[in-house]
């Protein structure tokens, strides 16, 4: 009898106990679903605030991860389609997040909250206000250095056979919105069109041996709108890395790369800092994208800025567990967190919201490695990232004259090509480009892609001369990068003021303050003086390579 009735009680304690996990499991649910309470701040439904205007000391959604425990899957379910880098070289924080831009191109844009409207994703400009007649940067796109067009391209010189490679399925896989489930929106060969296709994967299909997206194509604008209105579907941290950065997915299951702001635009690097210490800013990611635009190198994915709800959009969103468990109210009553990375990551590093909003930089994702592998070279001139040790390049003059001699770069594009990245890495100031990425299939002679910027735009007051020496060694450079610096050295191509015009649009503008404008061109006349006194010292045609035409095979680098 009474071991019936010890038996009874067990079963009553575990009827108990799972009938309060599922009540705590349909809470935060039901109070998500029935909207913000009395005085909850209007950002942020889950911000309960008491009758002082402070958050109150407990709130429903901070008690457990959304979904409950039993939300958690084993394993993580985003579906990565990109990736942003390959493989992690040892040491490497080529994949971090950065910290702490202004001026836009006059085509199709992507808009300000400010009394600009963001327009539908490939529109022609409805909305915005007309392009201002005397917009220097659309005079510079017009100029005939900004036309020629790239030879025919063979199959070998694209990165994808849209009939074979990728195989897209809209009525599987692609929201109501950019796809139709009608049998007519379906080509003779039971393909989807082109035109169905979600930006993010037009702009991999446009990758080819020589650019990541033509000059003039609107899909580049209208995948920046997306990067700024898409609805995100779920967030994780992403592996890899000294500092936090976050993959957001979208509903049409395009990803980005998230990179927080952490300094202000006006926070220059203090002089003491290591280059390799300091905080990635999270304009300079976007200042990049339309710096390298502009130089017409065309190697930085499209980048843009966004204002994100850390509690809808991060907190609310992710099943990592491990990002989820870092979100705290800070004393000023911010919602706050700090992820997991080797440096950075800790609540005195914590990215606060105000009260949870955050700016960050958002990069369209690379095609997966698996559907288009990519290959790391590590940068001949790197530096040592040692606090008292010198790179050789540091003592050795005569440097360059060993790097000609060794693959890859003895022979086609690829030192000019290195020479394009030293150049546009000068002018942001960047000195941590450790590593560089090209695309396997295109093998030497594809181009280099500008990956990770962050580190760039940190100090306005000090040109670090150290970053041009690949120039300066070598004295090589390419045609049409030499005719091109020319042209933005006139007064009516101004680096700067074009730079101001192409930040314009950006969400987050101004990017960039006034001072690292004027920085841009008194670069941009040190790395022309440079290229003067090499011509002066070895001779035009030994200097200067002709590539107008794309005539790689008549290229030779290694005079």
């Amino acid at each position: 009898m009474l071991l019936r009735r010890f038996r009874l009680l067990i079963i009553m304690v575990f009827l108990i106990a799972c009938t309060m996990h599922i009540l705590m499991d349909l809470l935060p649910r039901l109070e998500r679903r029935a909207g913000p309470g009395v005085g909850a701040a209007p950002d942020c439904p889950c911000q309960q605030r008491d009758s002082s205007g402070l958050l109150a000391a407990a709130e429903p959604g901070w008690g457990k991860p959304p979904g409950g425990d039993a939300a958690w899957p084993n394993k993580h379910t985003l579906r990565i389609l990109q990736d942003f880098s390959s493989q992690q070289a040892p040491g490497s924080n080529r994949s971090g997040p950065r910290p702490p831009a202004r001026g836009a191109e006059s085509g199709p844009g992507w808009g300000r909250d400010n009394g600009k409207k963001l327009i539908a994703a490939g529109g022609e400009g409805a909305g915005l206000p007309a392009p201002p007649h005397s917009s220097k940067l659309s005079a510079l796109f017009k100029q005939p250095l900004y036309q020629s067009a790239i030879p025919p391209l063979s199959q070998g010189e694209i990165l994808f056979n849209i009939h074979s490679d990728i195989k897209f399925n809209p009525k599987l896989t692609a929201p109501r919105d950019w796809a139709n489930d009608e049998e007519d929106d379906l080509t003779p060969t039971g393909d989807p069109p082109i035109d169905s296709y979600p930006n993010w994967l037009k702009f991999h299909i446009g990758i080819n041996r020589y650019e990541l997206y033509s000059r003039h194509n609107p899909m580049i604008e209208a995948l920046l709108g997306d990067l700024v209105t898409q609805r995100i579907s779920s967030v994780a941290m992403k592996s890899g890395g000294t500092q936090l950065k976050l993959i957001m997915s979208f509903q049409n299951y395009g990803q980005t790369l998230f990179k927080p702001m952490k300094q202000t635009r006006e926070q220059e690097t203090p002089p003491d800092f290591f280059y390799f210490s300091d905080y990635e800013r999270h304009n300079s990611e976007i200042a990049a994208f339309h710096l390298d635009r502009i130089l017409d190198f065309r190697r930085v994915p499209p980048v843009a800025g966004r204002l994100v709800n850390m509690t809808r959009e991060i907190r609310d969103l992710t099943r990592d567990k491990k990002l989820w468990r870092t979100f705290f109210i800070s004393p000023a009553n911010n919602v706050c967190f700090y992820g997991e990375c080797s440096y950075y990551c800790s609540t005195e590093h914590a990215l606060c919201g105000k009260p949870d909003q955050i700016e960050g930089s958002l990069a369209a994702f690379l095609p997966d490695l698996t559907l288009a592998k990519r290959k790391t070279w590590r940068n001949p001139w790197r530096r040592s990232y040692h606090k008292r040790k010198r790179a050789e390049w540091e003592v050795d003059p005569d440097y360059c004259e060993e790097v000609k001699q060794t693959a890859p770069y003895n022979s086609g594009t690829r030192l000019l090509d290195l020479i394009d990245m030293t150049i546009f890495d000068f002018l942001m100031g960047n000195m941590d480009r450790h590593h560089y990425e090209t695309f396997e299939k295109f093998g030497n002679d594809s181009f280099i892609i500008h990956l990770d910027n962050g580190r760039g735009f940190g100090k306005h007051s000090h040109d670090e001369l150290s970053i041009l020496v690949p120039l300066n060694q070598c004295c090589r450079i390419k045609e049409s990068t030499y005719l091109r610096l020319q042209l933005l050295a006139k007064e009516e191509y101004k680096l700067s003021e074009v730079m101001a015009e192409s930040l314009l649009r950006d969400k987050l503008s101004p990017i960039l303050i006034e001072p690292h404008l004027k920085a841009l061109d008194r670069r941009l006349r040190i790395i022309l003086k440079s290229v003067s006194d090499c011509v002066e010292k070895e001779g035009y045609s030994s200097v200067v390579e002709s590539d107008l035409g794309y005539n790689i095979n008549s290229i030779a680098t290694n005079r």
